[in-house]
């Protein structure tokens, strides 16, 4: 299948997670992102469309906020390939304000690879 994406992602190489902004239950861990979007690791499968607002914890390194807040919608999914209890999932951002933004691009810089 060719390649849609039209901004390079980058591999993440930090453990944070990204949590649901009604229910505060974790949605899934950063595995790779991308300046449009994100691929999170989950324990469950999500349902393809779906936005979600969620946030994420941050650290004193990439911020002085404790969070930042993101609406996304799922885009993909499929099962891991070493691990078939967990799912891979790829969500589009669909929102996020431009201070948190900001933060996102230096998130990507700093732990990116």
């Amino acid at each position: 299948m060719a390649e849609k994406r039209t901004t390079p992602r980058r591999k993440f190489s930090s453990y944070m997670r990204l949590l649901d902004d009604d229910t505060e239950k974790i949605v899934g861990h950063l595995v790779d992102v991308s300046a449009k979007g994100l691929q999170l690791e989950t324990t469950a499968p999500i349902p393809m469309g779906q936005e979600y607002h969620m946030h994420m914890e941050l650290t004193p390194d990439i911020s002085d906020k404790l969070f930042m807040f993101l609406i996304a919608r799922t885009k993909w999914i499929h099962p891991d390939d070493i691990m078939p209890n967990l799912y891979r999932v790829g969500f589009e951002i669909v929102h996020m304000e431009a201070h948190d933004y900001e933060i996102y691009k230096r998130l990507i810089d700093y732990y990116g690879e």
